[in-house]
């Protein structure tokens, strides 16, 4: 299976080459799944329900956000209804949205996104291990490839 996974895409200048370059990227390197952090893809800090939409547009199958998902209020009520944009999964519960998400690559073969926070120089948040567990253990049993973002 091949990844691509992008690393933070900062500001417009992330966002550009994303969109300048994906597609070519997917073609020429035959990639099963996109996946990107996208939590500073507003300025610099946040999203926002347009940049999520031109980034699932652009070929990423799965953004994961970190502390600055929220940055921008109305991230808030859109990671409810988005399912592929991620938080991660050791934010307190009842906190909006979700931490892992499971699809099927374009290879056919199942599989889940874990997006989970380290503690070290963070604002305190569950603990990153058994937040990873719980999650998979709930995971379906035919997913094939677990690719974590923390």
């Amino acid at each position: 299976m091949r990844v691509l996974f992008i690393g933070d895409i900062v500001g417009s200048p992330g966002r550009r080459i994303v969109l300048e370059r994906l597609t070519d990227l997917v073609a020429n390197e035959k990639l099963d799944l996109v996946i990107a952090n996208g939590e500073n893809a507003a300025s610099g800090f946040g999203i926002t329900p347009r940049l999520v939409e031109e980034l699932l547009g652009a070929g990423c199958e799965v953004i994961t956000g970190g502390n600055h998902i929220w940055d921008r209020k109305e991230a808030l009520e859109f990671i409810t209804r988005e399912r592929r944009l991620l938080r991660p999964a050791n934010f307190a519960a009842g906190n909006p949205g979700r931490g892992v998400y499971c699809g099927t690559a374009r290879n056919g073969v199942p599989y889940a996104v874990l997006n989970l926070q380290g503690r070290v120089f963070m604002a305190a948040n569950d603990c990153p291990f058994r937040a990873a567990d719980r999650e998979l253990a709930a995971l379906p049993a035919g997913v094939k490839v677990i690719l974590v973002d923390i």
